[in-house]
Formats: structure tokens, C-alpha cells, sequence
């Protein structure tokens, strides 16, 4: 078992290095121009040193700092090295650049119909930024990167929320936008492209969703209003009790309690005295009757 499990990790080993090996030759096939490129090439040069005063301009090019030239030799890249920024040299009949910008891009993903976990149609819109930051990969690997990350990030888009449920998609859109971040990072890895940062900009809802959420969180608050005002009145009756039982022991408080009254209604200069009657006294005179 163990020899069995040893050769099929150096079968393993040994293709990956059979893969590397192809890779490096196809790499250095790429680079080779061959006899009739070369012929070429010194051609085009002996062209230029024949009309050097004229051609000059043609063969010196300027890119700017945040820029960079991948140069098509016969229409293989040369050198598998963008040049720049600054000057650098071009043949005029053999060589072909293009300039890649390598500044962070931005762009809006357009309101987009999502159809959420929890199956609430929702319509979310978002901002991505990204940055080229390998322009043979951007140039050679695909036909348009600007225009394949947007059309990708429409759709990572959809397949993220489509995963999430309502409350999770307005609660924790910070989580959501590292999930974007990292899928379109990934899938565009092979493009020489960097998704910097992706933010979700708005949500929007229906209207009949909307005022049922209204309505069940005023209901909500509605419901904590009601138990507040209950504690505070069950609360308020065991004061009321302790407040009882301590004028019980001792008659004398109701007594300062009623002076106390009377110097609350006479600091609001009112005419109306209350003159409060025991209720032994009440009594006593039902019992006469």
C-alpha cells in the first residue's frame, strides 16, 4: 500500500515537472523570431539607419508615469516585459505597441433584479475599483478587461446575493462587499487584473415590502411601548405599597403628608383647600345611622 502510494505521488511529481517543462519551452519558442523574423528585423534596421534623420521620430515613443508599453515584435511580445514610463525604442515596420493605464479604474454596476434567498425581489446596485496591475496578462489574456470585469462583477453580483437572505443583505453589506471583492479578485487573477475594493451603493425595495416592514416595526415599537408602561406601573404600585406601610407605623406622616399637600396648593396660589376626613371617622358615622 505504501509503494503503491509512493509511485503515484512521483507520477504526480513527474508530470507536474513534464508541465513546467513544456511551459519553459513554449515560453522560449514564444521569444524566438526565427530566420525569416530576423531577416526582417535587420532590414527594418538597415532601413532606418538609411533614413535615420527622418525616422527617428518613428522609432522613439513616450508613455507617461502611470503608463505602460507592451510591444508586439512580429507579433510576438518582446522581451516578456512591458517597457516604461518614459522613452523607449520601436522598429517602425516590425513593431506594434499598445499602452496600458495603470491606474485605479472605478465604474458603477448598473440596479440589477435579484432574486434573494429568502425569495424577495430585490434591485441592488454597486461601485467596483480596479487597477491593471500586469499589462502583458491584460493585453494578451483577454480581449477587453475594462469591458470582462464589468460584465463579471454583474454577475458576481447576482450569484453572492442570491445566497443571502434579506435581513443578512441589509445588515451586513460590509461582509458582502468582501465576498465580492474576493471572487472577482480571483476570477480575474488570470487577466493581470486587482480588484481593489467593491461597495454596495443602494437597495431597494418594493413598496408593499416597505410598508410591511413599516408596519411590523411600529407594531414592534408599539408592543416595547406597552411592556415599558406596564413595568413602570407595577413598579410605581410596589412603591405605592412600601409608601402605605410606612405611614401605617407611623400616624404621624399622614399628617405631615397633608401639610406637605397644602404647601404645594398654596405655592400655586389656588382658592380650592381639601380638608381630608379619616376614614374611621366615615365609618363611625355609618354605624350611628
Amino acid at each position: 500500500m505504501i509503494s503503491t502510494t509512493s509511485s503515484t505521488a512521483e507520477m504526480v511529481t513527474q508530470g507536474k515537472f513534464q508541465i513546467n517543462a513544456e511551459e519553459n519551452v513554449q515560453d522560449k519558442n514564444s521569444g524566438r523570431l526565427g530566420c525569416c523574423g530576423w531577416m526582417l528585423v535587420i532590414i527594418s534596421l538597415l532601413f532606418i539607419a538609411a533614413t535615420f534623420p527622418v525616422t527617428i521620430f518613428m522609432c522613439v515613443k513616450i508613455v507617461q508615469e502611470y503608463e505602460r508599453a507592451v510591444i508586439f515584435r512580429l507579433g510576438r511580445i518582446a522581451d516578456r516585459k512591458p517597457k516604461g514610463p518614459g522613452l523607449f525604442f520601436v522598429l517602425p515596420c516590425t513593431d506594434n505597441f499598445v499602452k496600458v493605464d495603470l491606474r485605479t479604474v472605478s465604474f458603477d454596476i448598473p440596479p440589477q433584479e435579484i432574486l434573494t434567498k429568502d425569495s424577495v425581489t430585490v434591485c441592488v446596485d454597486g461601485v467596483v475599483y480596479f487597477r491593471i496591475q500586469c499589462p502583458i496578462s491584460s493585453v494578451a489574456n483577454v480581449s477587453n478587461a475594462h469591458s470582462s470585469t464589468r460584465l463579471l462583477a454583474q454577475t458576481t453580483l447576482r450569484n453572492v446575493l442570491g445566497t443571502k437572505n434579506l435581513a443578512e443583505l441589509l445588515s451586513d453589506r460590509e461582509g458582502i462587499s468582501v465576498s465580492m471583492q474576493e471572487s472577482l479578485d480571483e476570477a480575474t487573477d488570470p487577466w493581470g487584473i486587482k480588484v481593489e475594493r467593491v461597495e454596495i451603493k443602494d437597495v431597494k425595495l418594493p413598496h408593499q415590502l416597505q410598508r410591511a416592514m413599516a408596519a411590523e416595526a411600529e407594531a414592534s415599537r408599539e408592543a416595547r411601548a406597552k411592556i415599558i408602561a406596564a413595568e413602570g406601573e407595577m413598579k410605581a404600585s410596589r412603591a405605592l405599597k412600601e409608601a402605605s406601610l410606612v405611614i401605617a407605623e407611623s400616624p404621624s406622616a399622614l399628617q405631615l403628608r397633608y401639610l406637605q399637600t397644602l404647601n404645594s396648593i398654596a405655592a400655586e396660589k389656588n382658592s380650592t383647600i381639601i380638608f381630608p376626613l379619616p376614614i374611621d371617622m366615615i365609618q363611625n358615622l355609618m354605624q350611628r345611622k
